[in-house]
């Protein structure tokens, strides 16, 4: 199963691509979605070609994104939203479910605790993930978003598996 995690941002919009083959993990591929300052209609349009290249090239066939936490910056936090309206809709447009993960769930998944820093995140992802090249904090984002898929794909088949 392919999956891509999503992370993301208006200047920044973090993307990882992981390969799960029973319970083995591999690296496919990561990047970063830029925007340059000016008009946020425009920024917007720019993150969305750029995700559905992403989608184009490596297909996909699940996706997660990160939820948005709300800071004290209420215009900021909008505008997250927003950038993260084009991380849902790139997948829903390719026929994709996407699974959702709080911050704190995510690093839990993937480091073991709900407060680590970005520092641990991309160690841990690097340890996962052996000799992948981040493309940077917000592609070692989303490669742990893509992982913490991974672990409850994998733990929602093992139930259905038991149940059926």
């Amino acid at each position: 199963m392919r999956v891509i995690g999503i992370d993301p941002g208006l200047r920044a919009l973090g993307w990882g691509v992981i390969e799960l083959s029973g319970s083995k993990l591999s690296h496919v591929a990561n990047g970063i979605c830029r925007t340059s300052s000016g008009d946020l209609s425009q920024r917007l349009a720019s993150l969305f070609e750029q995700l559905s290249e992403v989608f184009e090239t490596y297909r996909p066939e699940t996706a997660a994104v990160e939820q948005t936490f709300v800071n004290k910056d209420g215009a900021a936090t909008l505008k997250l939203g927003q950038a993260r309206g084009i991380a849902m809709l790139v997948p829903a447009r390719a026929g994709l479910q996407v699974g959702e993960y709080a911050p704190n769930a995510v690093k839990k998944a993937v480091v073991g605790v709900g407060h680590a820093d970005k520092n641990q995140i991309a160690h841990m992802v690097r340890m996962q993930l052996p000799g992948v090249e981040l493309a940077g904090a917000d592609a070692a984002d989303a490669l742990a978003i893509a992982i913490c898929h991974a672990h409850h794909a994998q733990s929602n088949s093992r139930y259905s598996k038991a149940i059926a």
